[in-house]
């Protein structure tokens, strides 16, 4: 990808949005019937979650003592996005690069993997994301549809979250809304390896994808303290969601939707967090 700031910083968030650099969900199963209550899963394994069904977002803080947060927590994630407060936020800084996604025997392989839930790339370190003094890498971005953050009460067809993992592991992830619009060139590399089916894997061998290219040229973000938006809910998440949509095409979309339902958690409480905006700087 172009070595601008502002991607650089998204890199560090890119997953889950969204989904963090937290384990891969196992391949999503068929809903149980309505009438019956899911079971705590055994303490050694996570507990099977859905987007819909006995096992959807209104159960998940049920499922199991690893996603109590789910329903305790206080500063959730996805939430509506509507009025804004003044705040003092640290300083943005980003840097991407271009990227090669090759199947060659080395330690950061670019994949993209239908894990039952989303499509996810895995994504070659190298990209950073600065918040203030903490730096964070571009571990992974992944989809959602509808988008799973709203503007005023409004869903945008898709939403892209690039998730960003510190040394400490600190999330940082970045959000960007998808609307429809013209076809985007610049998710092609992507979207022509789309796997199918859950728990399919696609190399993405001698392709380049320049994560620049997938923001808006617009940089300014709103930012809040939230949680990843799956189980088990984590907390602590830096979000910064782009004020400026990106497009695709209405084909584009469907072959997304084609191949993955709705994944969308439900808005959750703001309580009293303060949403702000702010522009990221270009790294020099």
């Amino acid at each position: 990808m172009t070595r601008h700031a502002p991607l650089a910083w998204m890199a560090i968030l890119t997953l889950a949005a969204c989904t963090a650099p937290e384990p891969a969900p196992s391949p999503v199963a068929s809903a149980a019937p309505a009438a019956t209550a899911p079971s705590a899963a055994p303490a050694h394994e996570s507990p099977h979650w859905t987007y819909e069904g006995a096992a959807g977002p209104q159960a998940w803080g049920t499922l199991g003592t690893d996603f109590a947060k789910c329903a305790s927590g206080r500063s959730q994630s996805p939430i509506d996005i509507g009025k804004t407060s003044s705040a003092e936020l640290p300083a943005l800084r980003s840097a991407f690069r271009p990227a090669k996604l090759t199947i060659a025997h080395t330690e950061h392989v670019a994949d993209a993997i239908n894990n039952g839930h989303t499509i996810e790339v895995d994504y070659p370190a190298g990209d950073t994301l600065t918040v203030g003094d903490t730096s964070y890498t571009l571990v992974q971005y992944h989809f959602h549809a509808p988008s799973e953050h709203t503007v005023a009460g409004k869903h945008a067809p898709m939403e892209m979250h690039l998730v960003h993992k510190s040394e400490a592991g600190g999330l940082a992830v970045v959000g960007v809304l998808i609307e429809e619009g013209a076809a985007n060139a610049a998710f092609d590399p992507i979207w022509s390896h789309l796997p199918k089916a859950a728990g399919a894997r696609s190399h993405l061998e001698h392709v380049e994808v320049d994560v620049d290219q997938l923001l808006p040229k617009t940089r300014t973000t709103w930012r809040y303290d939230g949680s990843l938006t799956t189980p088990p809910c984590s907390e602590d998440v830096k979000w910064l969601v782009m004020t400026t949509p990106v497009h695709l095409s209405a084909a584009q979309i469907a072959a997304f939707t084609a191949i993955v339902e709705p994944n969308n958690r439900p808005v959750q409480p703001l309580n009293d967090r303060v949403v702000a905006t702010d522009r990221v700087a270009e790294a020099r």
